[in-house]
């Protein structure tokens, strides 16, 4: 059964909305009616039956916009299917999953949503912002090191996941939860 999705996510140099279009097109391949936004145009989750939010993570730490996000529409997102991501590693630490920030693995107990899955990021000195991150850029972590077939794995499963399952809202199944989940 088809179902409304909205695929939010808050960036900072781009890499994490790319991620997010790559997900909305996996699920509308799986017949779902997908709107991606950047999180700060979501002004309701009210339309939708499903919510995947992301976020890019830098220093352990979602974008302020996601986070509130979360706590804006807490109990809205209760009633809802949500899937959570998170991106940004690259270099040796690309692979890893990075943990929840405290605030974000709180509010997704109290939704109900899947720990975050983690996505590598990209890093180029073009997108770059900041001084650190422009300095890092300049080096050998520069890279667009986004897996692609491991991001439409996850978004088909959660395509599949929300046509065949009549999970409690705010629920995934167990096979869709992230790491540690």
């Amino acid at each position: 059964m088809s179902k409304k999705v909205v695929v939010a996510y808050a960036t900072k140099m781009g890499a994490t909305a790319g991620i997010a279009e790559a997900i909305g097109t996996e699920l509308r391949a799986h017949g779902h009616r997908v709107d991606v936004l950047d999180v700060r145009s979501v002004h309701t989750v009210e339309p939708y039956d499903v919510v995947v939010l992301g976020s890019a993570i830098y220093i352990r730490r979602w974008r302020r916009e996601a986070v509130q996000f979360l706590r804006k529409n807490r109990d809205e997102l209760r009633e809802r299917q949500v899937w959570l991501f998170h991106s940004g590693p690259v270099g040796p630490d690309k692979d890893q999953a990075q943990k929840m920030p405290p605030a974000v693995r709180r509010l997704a107990r109290e939704i109900g949503a899947t720990p975050a899955m983690t996505f590598a990021g990209r890093l180029e000195p073009a997108t770059a912002k900041g001084f650190l991150a422009r300095r890092l850029a300049a080096g050998n972590l520069a890279a667009d090191s986004r897996d692609w077939d491991k991001i439409r794995s996850w978004s088909a499963g959660i395509g599949t996941a929300i046509s065949t399952t009549h999970a409690a809202p705010g629920t995934a199944p167990r096979s869709q939860r992230g790491p540690g989940g």
